[in-house]
């Protein structure tokens, strides 16, 4: 029998796991609300940057469903809604150029946006913090793909919250 089926205890395991999570961010304020407005507010500020919004605006014709997916992603990365389904290390590849400059820059746009919301500061730590794990990881594939495993080095210099 194959082992990535999952037996109903697994399952059921899984479930509880995903509703703690998403009931330990509502504790603190990241609820669906709270994803959609910093969505909102962080991609109104992509857009207007000097760096990234020629970036933005070179791939993004329609704006309303990329917001829409990244509320998704967000959902799933804050919540574990299992809402996003999709590859954001392809598409990022797939962009000429990018460098840690660019997520060093994403990172101030996203901890500047996050301090303007008035959250609790847990709340600013926790996403701030998966904010950061996720401009590592891209940058590392990145990196990877452009230079090989010697690409994948600790991103020290990438901003923390």
């Amino acid at each position: 029998m194959s082992q990535t089926l999952q037996t109903p205890d697994a399952h059921r395991h899984a479930l509880r796991v995903r509703v703690a999570k998403r009931a330990q961010a509502e504790a603190i304020g990241i609820d669906e609300d709270f994803v959609s407005d910093m969505v909102e507010r962080f991609y109104a500020s992509i857009r207007e940057d000097e760096l990234l919004g020629p970036i933005f605006a070179e791939r993004i014709d329609e704006w309303p469903p990329h917001l829409s997916r990244m509320k998704q992603f967000w959902r799933s990365i804050l919540h574990n809604s299992g809402d996003f389904s999709g590859n954001p290390m392809v598409k990022h590849i797939a962009i000429p150029g990018l460098t840690e400059r660019h997520f060093s820059r994403w990172l101030e746009l996203f901890y500047a946006n996050l301090h303007q919301m008035n959250l609790d500061a847990r709340a600013v730590q926790l996403v701030g913090d998966r904010a950061r794990m996720i401009a590592d990881s891209l940058l590392t594939g990145i990196s990877v793909q452009r230079d090989g495993i010697g690409g994948a080095i600790e991103r020290k210099d990438l901003p923390h919250v």
